[in-house]
């Protein structure tokens, strides 16, 4: 099952105050934290995953992260599956609007479901979710994302585990009403090299893609005259943010500070 590809669309709906939507195309991957695809050398630069992308940026691996994060909320998977839903770094850039990872115990089931999210001034927030049996689950808005709706509301996810199919949703609901709605749907493949190398062929420096998307339809909704909020100027209340000048901020609250990021041994496709 994992690593794995999925070819996705992603699509947002805006239906307040003005009505705006778009889809996009893309690829994500599901890996395994435990058990990182290893890369062919030749094909590194389409897919690396690096530990400052994730959480503090200052863990010795993205599993060392998140559980530094879910000991700050009193979870523990004691070595637990963990499933991430992200894009790779490609020709060393990457922009994760959010980031999925469902969260197990040692029996298998699932515990949680942890959304990492980014946004566009480079700061980083987690929300813990637990999902109903259906994969559902609310939660309060606490951190700036589009620059066009301020910090309040709350959401309502779908995150059902990826299998042969992707099928996430994320509404913001505001004073009763659904002004927004971003879907991610996709198809599995074998995490293979020639997949990879299709993926990245069909979607030509995707990460930077998803940025680059993100600042077209930003400057559509200013031109129609959308009102811009004011720009946050502190991190999320996690301390998993970082501030615009990309320097991580402080290791969850605590949690002892830990060693700088090392790199990810990659050799070949494989869990």
């Amino acid at each position: 099952m994992v690593p794995a590809l999925y070819d996705c669309v992603v699509a947002h709906a805006r239906t307040a105050p003005i009505r705006h939507a778009f889809r996009h195309r893309t690829y994500m991957w599901l890996v395994d934290l435990d058990a990182l695809p290893r890369i062919p050398r030749a094909l590194r630069p389409l897919a690396r995953f690096d530990t400052r992308d994730h959480f503090t940026g200052t863990a010795q691996g993205i599993r060392e992260g998140l559980d530094a994060y879910l000991a700050t909320r009193g979870v523990r998977l004691d070595g637990g599956r963990v499933l991430m839903l992200a894009h790779a770094r490609v020709l060393g850039y990457v922009f994760n609007p959010l980031t999925l990872y469902w969260c197990h115990d040692r029996s298998g089931a699932l515990v949680c479901v942890v959304a990492e999210v980014h946004n566009t001034y480079r700061q980083r927030h987690c929300y813990l979710l637990r999902p109903d049996a259906t994969g559902r689950a609310e939660v309060a808005k606490d951190f700036p994302v589009s620059p066009f709706f301020p910090v309040d509301g709350h959401y309502r996810m779908r995150l059902p585990e990826p299998g042969e199919r992707l099928d996430v949703t994320v509404q913001l609901e505001r004073d009763g009403q659904r002004p927004f709605t971003a879907t991610l749907r996709g198809r599995r493949r074998p995490a293979t090299p020639a997949a990879l190398l299709r993926a990245a062929a069909g979607h030509p420096w995707s990460t930077a893609a998803v940025t680059a998307g993100i600042r077209h339809h930003g400057i559509r909704l200013l031109l129609r005259g959308l009102p811009v909020q004011p720009r946050p100027d502190r991190p999320g209340p996690d301390g998993g943010a970082t501030p615009p000048s990309g320097r991580p901020l402080r290791c969850p609250a605590g949690a002892a500070p830990a060693p700088a990021p090392v790199p990810v041994r990659q050799e070949g496709i494989a869990p």
